[in-house]
């Protein structure tokens, strides 16, 4: 039996579990991405992403806080984005099988998603104007993934916090002044510990949204995503101790120390526009 016929039988195994949770119309969606996926492996292939974050994404300062904008208007024009928005209709998530693949592939998911949010509704000011007094954005569906309906907060939190890394809340992007930058290329599985690393190192360093440090008085100010989620922290020692690790040097002596005074950045849920 050929390597191409074994890997097809995979597929339409996994194509019969999946069957056993969806309806009929879901799953031959996802038998259609099944049948067109590259012989050769399983990985979605996010070139197209990664070209709209180049060309659509580029340094603005918004309320003086540095960030990466995001021209919405151009990214919705590019024929790419909605090449991009139909092929994740098709993919079969069930087929990535290493953490890798998988923590890199929903982190794009998610700022892909943010974006189509966004996209959607544009012009808004906030991502949140998306949402209604019946629901918020978050629990909002957004597209469509391997056939099923999904929503930010199932992405983030059913799925990426599930994998226990904490460098995901730097890696995804609420479309907000606050948030992190969208990073101009999409993550992959082969570089995903370096680029979530230097990810939050510059996040740390942009003193308008990710850490300010008052060396006088001992004071260690942070983003509001560190009060949110430092219960993800904890299994890697804290916020501080794990932050002490990628900040600027200068300020991680302050950080280790246990009885830091430490207070938290207002949120600025205004939209990460260009």
């Amino acid at each position: 039996m050929s390597l191409y016929r074994s890997i097809r039988d995979l597929q339409l195994k996994d194509f019969k579990m999946a069957m056993n949770r969806m309806n009929t119309a879901h799953a031959w969606v996802l038998l259609a991405g099944l049948l067109l996926a590259p012989s050769t492996g399983w990985a979605f292939d996010f070139s197209g992403w990664d070209g709209l974050l180049k060309r659509h994404v580029g340094p603005t300062t918004i309320a003086g806080v540095r960030l990466a904008g995001v021209d919405y208007t151009a990214m919705k024009k590019d024929p790419a984005y909605s090449k991009l928005i139909g092929a994740l209709k098709t993919f079969a998530p069930a087929t990535l099988k290493t953490q890798k693949e998988k923590l890199a592939f929903w982190i794009n998911v998610y700022n892909i998603m943010a974006v189509k949010m966004v996209v959607d509704h544009y012009p808004v000011a906030s991502i949140k104007d998306a949402g209604s007094l019946f629901g918020s954005v978050w629990k909002k569906t957004v597209g469509v993934v391997g056939g099923q309906d999904v929503t930010l907060n199932q992405i983030e939190h059913k799925i990426l916090r599930k994998m226990g890394n904490p460098r995901i809340h730097i890696a995804i992007v609420c479309a907000s002044v606050s948030c992190p930058d969208l990073r101009k290329e999409a993550y992959t599985k082969e570089r995903l510990d370096r680029q979530l690393d230097d990810h939050l190192r510059r996040f740390l360093e942009n003193k308008g949204k990710g850490l300010q440090v008052d060396h006088a008085s001992g004071r260690i100010t942070l983003s509001k995503i560190f009060d949110w989620f430092e219960d993800d922290f904890e299994p890697q020692g804290g916020v501080l101790s794990f932050l002490a690790r990628y900040a600027p040097k200068p300020d991680r002596l302050l950080l280790k120390k246990e009885d830091a005074d430490v207070s938290y950045l207002d949120y600025n849920w205004d939209l990460n526009k260009r």
